[in-house]
């Protein structure tokens, strides 16, 4: 299809739930001040050979916001993604009518459903042995497209429903499948993002596999350190954040604000191996973002990195950005801030980068004091926030499986 073709996807909506704000004021506020959003979880210490104490939770979370009916085929995650859709929708001045419309729909994503239903629903069945008083909506609420279908049924939506449960990129791949259903003409307005709830059982899974912060369990706000010479590991958090995507022309008719626009989407797979991560395959997912926007490299004026605070994943995205991009562009994280929100991590990600491409700033890498000199030589934005305009941003997600995505977004 030809760029002259292709219909303009627009932002008109932001609502999310995260661990250092639930507002874009909030948020502002901890990314200028260094406020982090990490806590200890003593409560952890009872799982047997957990080694990592830290994560970062979401507060002022009011579920009595959904009404109890609808509620009953909810865990947490979709709580949280169900009241960050809330706000999205709110954002945009959407109309009910507006929303139950068969050219609405939902794209959104999480890495699995939830964690705690799921617990709970596997201990009464291995304990008792007997499928005795389950509910069927306990099922329905760690089911892997619990967030899609809820929230597909919350706004009695009729367009298309995209799940993506694909780990670190599901956030990111909510947004992009969404994109992809509007420019293709299938739909007219999307509920994109991705969701996660905190579980013990999702730290677990990465101190398992030695990939978690252990180090400073004493001192939660100093992790993670995306990039740093003393990083030490990833740190688990929950989140939630809905975008409302909007089709450009149709935005405009009924006189909406656009937010940002989505200029480029690119996802890959490494074709490698599960857990390894590949630059090369995180580079060429950049580029297929920046061939879908018909843009080249020298276009973005900052790139907002995946960053999670490994070992092998920080050298592997710094080699894959520095080969597409140098040292010329501005390079940042969020996760230092407030953990990685694994399914949540994309679309809050996105959030926060428009955040930064609308008001003119970036903010420093939290926790990034001395950057590791075995990396490529990337831009890095230390210690204090940089005051930037730029017009055109970018940000990547990286997930086990070899998946990777990256996003451009553009004013408009």
């Amino acid at each position: 299809m030809q760029m002259s073709q292709r219909r303009r996807v627009v932002v008109t909506g932001i609502g999310f739930l995260s661990p250092i704000g639930n507002s874009l004021a909030d948020v502002r506020t901890s990314l200028l001040t260094g406020r982090s959003g990490i806590v200890a979880m003593p409560e952890w210490e009872s799982i047997g050979s957990l080694r990592t104490r830290v994560a970062g939770i979401c507060t002022d979370v009011d579920e009595n916001l959904i009404p109890r009916q609808t509620r009953r085929s909810m865990g947490r995650v979709s709580i949280l993604a169900a009241l960050a859709a809330q706000k999205a929708v709110a954002d945009a001045g959407l109309s009910e009518e507006q929303i139950a419309s068969p050219r609405c729909g939902v794209s959104f994503g999480s890495t699995e459903g939830s964690s705690q239903a799921m617990e709970e629903f596997l201990s009464r069945i291995l304990s008792a042995r007997s499928l005795k008083g389950m509910q069927s909506s306990t099922y329905l609420q760690f089911m892997s497209h619990t967030c899609a279908a809820n929230l597909a049924m919350m706004f009695r939506t009729q367009g298309p429903v995209v799940a993506s449960c694909t780990a670190c990129v599901a956030g990111s791949q909510g947004i992009g499948f969404g994109y992809e259903q509007i420019r293709n003409g299938k739909a007219e307005l999307m509920l994109a993002g991705g969701a996660e709830e905190m579980h013990f059982m999702d730290a677990g899974i990465f101190d398992i596999m030695r990939a978690t912060s252990t180090d400073f369990n004493d001192r939660p706000e100093m992790t993670p350190r995306p990039f740093d010479a003393a990083r030490d590991g990833l740190v688990v958090a929950e989140g939630a954040g809905c975008l409302i995507l909007e089709e450009f022309e149709h935005a405009r008719r009924r006189n909406a604000d656009i937010l940002a626009e989505i200029a480029g989407f690119g996802t890959n797979c490494d074709g490698a191996h599960l857990t390894n991560p590949s630059s090369d395959g995180m580079a060429g997912a950049m580029l297929l973002a920046l061939e879908d926007a018909g843009m080249s490299a020298d276009a973005i004026g900052h790139v907002n990195a995946h960053a999670t605070a490994t070992a092998a994943g920080d050298v592997a995205e710094a080699a894959a950005t520095f080969k597409v991009f140098g040292d010329r562009v501005p390079v940042t994280g969020f996760k230092g801030y407030m953990g990685h929100t694994l399914g949540a991590a994309g679309v809050l990600e996105s959030i926060f980068t428009v955040l930064m491409l609308r008001q003119g700033f970036i903010a420093p890498t939290h926790n990034l004091d001395t950057p590791d000199p075995q990396l490529a030589p990337i831009q890095h934005v230390l210690r204090e926030p940089r005051e930037h305009r730029f017009q055109v941003g970018m940000n990547n997600n990286f997930a086990f499986g070899g998946i990777n995505t990256s996003l451009i977004f553009r004013l408009s």
